[in-house]
């Protein structure tokens, strides 16, 4: 069951750049895309959470990829997604597990306070709409993404998040 975080978790960029995870909550919220990199089910999802990103680009929501691995892993699995969005890298899970996800990939809407909004697992676009709509009415954001969209993978349950 997800829960809110640690806020006093050492969560890093991909280039090694550390911060507390309050630290990363200071101005925005975060919206994170919950990625394990040892399995072919969250690379479905990257080109859905990239559109969703550029979606939310000038809201004021901090859009992150959370990777399951160490920074050059991460650049690697994401390719260029890793140059155009914040990626941020949990090689040990501690986040994940601060979080109480259980299946990989999840979205994650993270408040200032650090409190947990929403969360989703696997990919169900149902339940990830409605992260999205707790990320509209946080940012008094008028539209919404389209999920699915065509080129979205079919209804997935993910892996398991702490394997």
């Amino acid at each position: 069951m997800a829960t809110d975080p640690s806020t006093q978790l050492i969560v890093a960029t991909m280039d090694g750049v550390e911060q507390t995870l309050s630290q990363w909550l200071t101005t925005f919220n975060l919206l994170t895309v919950v990625l394990d990199p040892y399995t072919h089910e969250s690379g479905w999802i990257i080109p859905t959470a990239d559109r969703v990103f550029a979606h939310y680009e000038e809201a004021d929501i901090r859009c992150a990829f959370l990777v399951t691995s160490d920074g050059d892993g991460a650049r690697e699995y994401l390719g260029k997604y890793s140059k155009k969005w914040l990626v941020l890298v949990d090689r040990n899970r501690e986040l994940v597990r601060s979080l109480g996800l259980e299946r990989l990939p999840a979205l994650a809407h993270i408040a200032q306070d650090g409190s947990l909004v929403n969360s989703a697992e696997g990919w169900n676009p149902a339940d990830w709409r409605g992260v999205l709509a707790g990320v509209e009415e946080a940012m008094a954001w008028r539209s919404k993404p389209l999920l699915p969209a065509p080129e979205d993978p079919g209804a997935f349950e993910g892996t398991p998040a702490l394997a």
